[in-house]
């Protein structure tokens, strides 16, 4: 798990300010904190944290001498230039369940021979800050047309310690014949 080093936000400066001087504002909420926690980082490391990590996984942020177990809420960024506005981390309690999303990383895609339709890339659960999972991984090489991969065909997600939010039987990929596709693309650009 990753530990990042923040400190209190500035409050003498406005948001805005403190983005024109390369620093992102964020904060900190929930698990047993009694109070949120306005906190800033600088925007290198803001950014390098979210291209590695993605919403719902966890991270460690270094506030002063206490370490907080969070995950990462979400992020919002600026709409002209992309960069990153704000990000909220979600303290957690080791005793508590937390909502969260796996994230489904496909390997050896370019192997597919077939039209590869992704239907769920991000799978929603809930679990303990101990059992929580960031990514999984589906390894697509030699999987024949017509394969189907639902959430129960993932071991990660057959554990007693994760609560699903989705039916196991949703499919998270299918590989689908070319032909099949292209009829498919056409019907649905007639409608």
């Amino acid at each position: 798990m990753n530990t990042i080093t923040v400190e209190k936000r500035n409050e003498q400066l406005k948001a805005k300010q403190l983005r024109r001087k390369g620093i992102v504002p964020c904060c900190i909420f929930g698990g047993s904190l009694p109070n949120s926690i306005s906190i800033q980082m600088e925007e290198k490391t803001a950014e390098k944290l979210l291209r590695k990590q993605r919403l719902g996984s966890k991270v460690q942020l270094k506030l002063e001498d206490q370490t907080i177990v969070t995950q990462i809420k979400d992020s919002s960024r600026c709409f002209t230039d992309s960069k990153i506005e704000h990000i909220n981390f979600q303290a957690l309690d080791p005793k508590t369940k937390v909502n969260s999303l796996a994230h489904v990383i496909l390997e050896n895609a370019e192997f597919v021979t077939g039209v590869l339709d992704k239907m769920l890339m991000e799978v929603p659960y809930a679990s303990l800050p101990e059992d929580m999972i960031d990514t999984v991984t589906v390894d697509l090489e030699g999987k024949p047309i017509g394969t189907i991969i639902t959430v129960a065909d993932i071991p990660e997600f057959l554990s007693d310690r994760i609560e699903l939010q989705v039916e196991k039987d949703s499919i998270i990929i299918r590989i689908s014949e070319k032909k099949y596709a292209a009829a498919r693309d056409a019907e649905q650009a007639a409608q």
